[in-house]
């Protein structure tokens, strides 16, 4: 047993390790001279900006690090999707800070950077937290700007949502710490408050050659939009600063002004640790997911003084279900249990399947922590609905429907951590991204796919080799092994936490050890939304 404990945290921490290495990469940016050029400039990074204005005793959840991983690499890739982002504090009060990446092609928009900031103002208008941009970009990446101008969940809708924040009562503050161009112009305008740095701030929906070619104008782009014409002649602008720090201290102190938020009234006490040492959580998932573990020891580590009261203990067993405590704050946990067990009939149940028992009783109790104004925290490692006549017969798709609906119409905030598997349906049902969680990671150990890889693979090797014979085109073993395994690894890769961080599907790749501290955070911001809609599950078969 030993043995395999140990296997198992050596292949977990290896792949920690492995996150670790890449982060290391993600956070130069468009490397190290980009980073030099920005010294020579007296500018900061993104990141050393958020590093000096969030609170030093405070968290910052970093939010889409691995956006546009691999992704763009004949354009000379975007680290972050260009754009730093996550939920801090500033002067003490909660809040979603944006920073565009100048060092990542001059700080242009490629179009998962429109998807980041769209998630960004997303979050903050759900939770209603102010949110701080820190601006720097030359605008949308024009080689790709057919993918990031013109459809609603394209640039445009940045400014939309800045209006329609505006109108919530949300704060936004713009810092223009460099270049702010064209239709990105707006953004500053349309936030509540701008700021700008002398010599390196500037806003126009035109520069100084786009305007020699367009009118002929001789201009240079300081006159034409620095920070003194828009505090002095155009009004723009509400605030100059020689430096960014003293541009940035003042973000602090208007910060430090906010009235206090309201709040949701979500239950907290005084916060306890886990009974249990959280190094043990690095030894539990068995190497490479492909055998039972007990989710149990996975959730008596997160949870404070390790208590779990279940909900239906002896039913529905592949789900648990019950309340605990986070950090202090009142919990309603789903969570896919992967041991195998018997059902009240007396039948083996694979662990990790979801069953007509459990997907009932999990439709139950989320509906009872809606009830009760308890947020809701779903642990992710499923392979699907089970399928067979035995179930199709007891009607796994009814109850499979009564989980799915009762998921999409809670209205208390939702937390997603995607540990292991996470596939077809049962990532529907189990809150995946489709299901507006409030926040969603993954761990090293996460896969993301619509089915096994292997199933998967197979499938799709047995259409293409009928397809090859249909024409008449002999394939031998080895064409088809060779078939198979490139399917294989071409599909694999698609699965990996990497790919869905890349594309948004999680918000990041966590440390399994940060679970509980992200879980609270994300609380902590959904509590400072205190309007909450009544839940009704509208129609569905019982």
């Amino acid at each position: 047993m030993n043995l395999d404990k140990n296997r198992n945290e050596d292949w977990m921490k290896l792949m920690l390790s492995e996150v670790k290495r890449q982060m290391e990469i993600v956070k130069l940016g468009g490397g190290k001279k980009s980073i030099e050029k920005q010294k020579e400039r007296n500018k900061l990074t993104a990141r050393q900006r958020i590093d000096y204005l969030n609170d030093a005793d405070k968290p910052f959840i970093e939010i889409g690090a691995f956006a546009g991983h691999g992704m763009y690499e004949e354009e000379g890739g975007c680290a972050s999707g260009g754009t730093v982002a996550g939920i801090g504090y500033i002067s003490g009060r909660q809040c979603i800070i944006v920073a565009n990446d100048q060092t990542v092609k001059a700080g242009a928009w490629f179009p998962i950077t429109g998807k980041k900031n769209l998630r960004m103002q997303e979050i903050a208008m759900e939770n209603r937290l102010p949110i701080i941009y820190l601006v720097d970009s030359a605008g949308v990446f024009l080689p790709m700007q057919d993918e990031i101008f013109p459809d609603k969940e394209h640039f445009g809708r940045i400014f939309r949502n800045n209006a329609r924040m505006s109108a919530m009562g949300i704060t936004q503050i713009a810092a223009v710490m460099g270049a702010c161009v064209a239709g990105g112009a707006y953004l500053p305008i349309m936030s509540d408050e701008t700021l700008m740095v002398e010599g390196n701030g500037s806003i126009f929906l035109a520069g100084s050659y786009l305007v020699k070619a367009a009118i002929g104008e001789d201009i240079d782009n300081e006159t034409l939009g620095g920070a003194d014409t828009h505090t002095s002649i155009s009004g723009i602008a509400d605030y100059k600063f020689k430096t960014e720090v003293e541009c940035l201290d003042h973000v602090k102190k208007i910060m430090n002004k906010l009235a206090s938020p309201a709040n949701a009234g979500f239950n907290k006490i005084a916060p306890a640790k886990p009974l249990k040492d959280i190094e043990s959580i690095y030894s539990i998932i068995p190497e490479g997911n492909l055998k039972p573990y007990d989710m149990l020891e996975i959730i008596e580590l997160l949870v404070d003084n390790s208590e779990f009261d279940q909900f239906k203990k002896d039913y529905g067993k592949t789900i648990l279900c019950g309340y605990a405590r986070i950090d202090g704050w009142a919990v309603g946990i789903v969570a896919n249990q992967r041991l195998v067990s018997k059902s009240k009939k007396g039948e083996l149940q694979i662990g990790g399947v979801i069953y007509n028992d459990s997907a009932d009783k999990a439709a139950r109790f989320i509906m009872n922590c809606n009830q009760k104004k308890i947020p809701l925290v779903f642990l992710q490692d499923v392979t699907g609905f089970m399928v067979g006549s035995r179930s199709e017969h007891s009607g796994i798709i009814k109850d499979g429907a009564k989980m799915v609906n009762a998921v999409a119409n809670s209205v208390v905030p939702k937390f997603t951590i995607v540990i292991g598997n996470s596939y077809g349906a049962g990532n529907y049902a189990m809150c995946g991204k489709a299901y507006d969680p409030r926040l969603i990671f993954a761990w090293p150990s996460a896969k993301i796919a619509v089915m096994g890889g292997d199933q998967a693979a197979k499938t799709l090797a047995q259409i293409q080799v009928a397809t090859m014979k249909s024409k008449g085109k002999e394939v031998s073993a080895e064409e088809e092994k060779l078939l198979l395994d490139t399917i294989k690894d071409r599909y694999y890769q698609q699965t990996t936490p990497y790919y869905a961080a890349a594309r948004l599907w999680v918000d990041g790749i966590i440390d399994p050890a940060q679970t509980r501290q992200v879980i609270s955070e994300g609380i902590n911001a959904a509590n400072q939304n205190p309007h909450i809609e009544s839940f009704s599950t509208g129609v569905f078969q019982v």
